[in-house]
């Protein structure tokens, strides 16, 4: 057995495996109609875990200081509440939630336009439920923005519809 075979060594896995028979599923975002990389391109999950972090941590500070009155259990109880009314609100109005806008992120539909206000209360709302948002497609898309028709991408450039097949 060479180095290459031993396990571990080489990167595995469904993408991986369908690349070495020479099926090529370019790059996350192609589909969409979004660049590869810089603004507008697809968010990695990372800095989504990090703004959802953030949002969460925001969460319950405002909760323990202005709710629950310092009262740790009670604290538990309410984050999710507040979470969702804030992500509602910021997404819905502005695009982002405080942690989104901190990591560089913004909620757009796949036109390139803002989330409505209904749209953006339906994806919150099965945000909420978290399995929506832990079953993800082959963009890295969660389930609740596969529902709405909606895409996290990057700031800082406008986001352009994908373009129309046409025939020559």
């Amino acid at each position: 057995m060479d180095n290459g075979q031993a396990m571990g060594a080489r990167p595995s896995g469904p993408r991986v495996a369908a690349e070495g028979v020479g099926i090529d599923l370019g790059y996350r975002g192609e589909r969409l109609g979004l660049p590869r990389e810089g603004p507008g391109s697809l968010a990695t999950l990372g800095r989504r875990l990090a703004a959802l972090c953030v949002d969460w941590g925001l969460s319950a500070l405002i909760a323990y200081g202005l709710i629950a009155d310092g009262d740790i259990a009670a604290t538990n109880n309410w984050t999710l509440l507040v979470f969702t009314v804030m992500a509602m609100s910021t997404v819905g109005t502005l695009g982002m939630t405080p942690g989104k806008r901190l990591l560089g992120i913004r909620v757009v539909h796949l036109s390139g336009q803002r989330l409505t206000f209904p749209r953006a209360l339906l994806r919150t709302a099965l945000l909420a439920l978290a399995i929506p948002a832990l079953i993800w497609d082959r963009e890295g898309r969660g389930l609740h923005d596969r529902a709405v028709g909606s895409v996290q991408v990057r700031l800082g450039g406008a986001v352009t519809a994908p373009p129309s097949e046409t025939t020559d």
